[in-house]
Formats: C-alpha cells, structure tokens, sequence
C-alpha cells in the first residue's frame, strides 16, 4: 500500500476517505484537518487564551500537542482522581509532555480535598464514579479558567465520543442534551468558560495513530471504573457498522451538524438560571453540587493545586478559593 501524496510506503490506510498516507502526510493531514475545523467552528479566536483538560490518555495529549504546533500556546489541567497507579502514571505522563512543550499545567489531587479516591467519594453520596468525576471536573476546571484568565478550555472528544454520545441521546430521546453535541459551547455571564472540541471530526484510530507516529507517550489503558460505561456499547456499536460501510460515524456526526444550529438554546437553557450563593458556580438552586458535597464532608478550605511550568514543580501551590 502506498501512500497517496508521496508514493512511499503508506503507514496509515484511511477506509472513510478511501486514501492511505505516509507517517508524514498522515501527521500532516490529521493537523490540517484540526486547524480546519478550529476556523470553521471558531473554536479559537486571536488573543484567545486556551487551555487543555489533559487526563493522560492518546486524546487530551495529543491535542495539546496539535495546538501548540499549530501557533496556540496552551497550558494543561489535570484532576487526579486518586485511582492508584492508573492517575500515578496519567500524571506521569502528562508532566513530561509538559515538559516537551514548554507549557505550565495546573493538577488538583482530589485525594487533597476529600482524604479519598474518586471511587470512595462516589459511594459516599451515592453516584457511580464516572458521575461523581464528571461533577468535580467541570468545576475543577472551569473554576480554573475563569480564576486564571484562560478563556478558552480544550478538550480531547474525538469522533467516537461524540458519535456515541450522540446515538445514546437519540436513542433514549435526551432532547435537553442534543445540543451539546458541537464543537463548541459558548462562554456565559463570565461565570461558565467557553469549552471547545478540535478533535470532533477525527476518530479514535487516527488519534492512536497521530500519537504513536509524532512519539507521543500516553497512557494505554482505559480508566477502571469506564469499563461498564454505556457508551464503549454505543461505540461498538457504530464501530460494527463503520467496518461494514466506511465513513459511517463521520456522516452521522456531519449530518447531525448540518440538521441541528450550533449553540441553539434548549430547554435546560431555557430554565430559570441561578448562582451558587457560596461560590457563585452557575446552578438551578441555591448552591451548587460541588458546594453541597464539599458541605457533604465538612470541607471549607480552598482548593490547592500543584502548578507545573514544565521544568519544575512551584511548591507553592497557589490557592483556588
């Protein structure tokens, strides 16, 4: 198998456009493809400040790698859950893509917060792990960008995410979620950050292939507690068909964007929107649920992060009150 562009010996052949690339073209190609779809979808704007909800794995590394080459500097967060050597070696991980990049990275250690792991904190208010992760995440992360001037954050869904995402709304008719499914949320009110997705049209495999050819190092395995998540059925799923007929998940997503107007409101927007009285955290209620489970376990200190400017740990922790 060739490659298309150049005639060497292809190291990627690429079924939903009917091409096969060299390691060169194909990095090439994959970042064309993501500065593309940033204009198109005015993900990043000139004097944009950005910043990369990094976990470790191929995805989240990878795009931080891309924006960096592709002249936007960006900086990483990571929120480690606790869970033993699988965090252990996430961090690992994207410590030394900090350091390839030269960039800073902010890590919260929920072990810090709360004296126990993602798994013990989920059991004590009652929510699966991945709920309780994704509740501290969005507010981790955004409490980060609105506190250090980062306007834009970044994160690594890639096709399949979306594409399996958006079949399980479908399935089950989630109409208040549907519109979530775009490369882009606008900021609100100066209290809920812009969040983007570079990565929408690029699939899983072109993203395991991206990293292993531009030497990224991540971390293989999945998270432990994802192993029963809906979603990898949804992906297998779409992944059956995919094999069977090439370009499948890339038509629904492309189509589905066709169909549906970006930043449409819908009907949770539509709802009455309050404050957090503690923190200020956009909310339905009186308080958030990041402050109800910080009250949950007695917690009034701030939240203290490990800042990480690539070349050394500032052991003075700044404060995230």
């Amino acid at each position: 198998m060739k490659c298309r562009v150049c005639g060497q010996e292809a190291s990627i052949g690429l079924r939903a456009y009917n091409t096969a690339l060299c390691a060169d073209d194909f990095i090439f190609f994959l970042e064309k493809r993501v500065s593309a779809t940033i204009r198109k979808y005015h993900l990043i704007e000139t004097g944009d400040t950005p910043i990369v909800a990094v976990s470790g794995g191929k995805d989240s590394l990878s795009v931080w790698h891309i924006l960096n080459r592709l002249g936007y500097p960006a900086d990483g967060i990571y929120v480690d859950l606790g869970i033993g050597d699988y965090s252990r070696t996430s961090l690992a991980k994207i410590t030394q893509m900090a350091e390839k990049l030269q960039r800073k990275v902010y890590t919260l250690h929920v072990r810090d917060i709360f004296e126990r792991g993602i798994d013990e904190v989920a059991r004590a208010i009652r929510r699966v792990p991945c709920s309780a992760c994704g509740m501290i995440k969005r507010y981790v992360m955004n409490k980060v960008c609105i506190d250090r001037d980062y306007n834009v954050l970044v994160t690594g869904h890639n096709l399949d995410d979306e594409a399996a995402a958006l079949l399980g709304n479908l399935l089950y008719w989630k109409d208040e979620y549907l519109w979530k499914k775009s490369p882009s949320l606008e900021s609100r009110d100066g209290h809920l950050s812009k969040k983007v997705k570079p990565l929408f049209l690029c699939s899983e495999r072109e993203m395991a292939a991206y990293a292993v050819l531009s030497g990224i190092d991540y971390i293989y395995e999945e998270c432990p507690f994802s192993v029963d998540a809906k979603s990898l059925e949804y992906k297998g799923i779409l992944n059956n068909l995919e094999e069977s007929s090439p370009g499948t998940k890339l038509q629904f997503i492309k189509g589905y964007l066709k169909r549906m107007k970006v930043g449409k409101k819908n009907d949770e927007e539509e709802r009455d929107m309050a404050y957090c009285d503690t923190c200020g955290y956009p909310c339905y209620g009186d308080k958030c649920n990041m402050c109800r489970l910080l009250e949950r376990f007695h917690i009034e200190k701030g939240m203290d992060f490990d800042e990480y400017d690539g070349s050394s740990l500032d052991s003075t922790r700044p404060m995230v009150t």
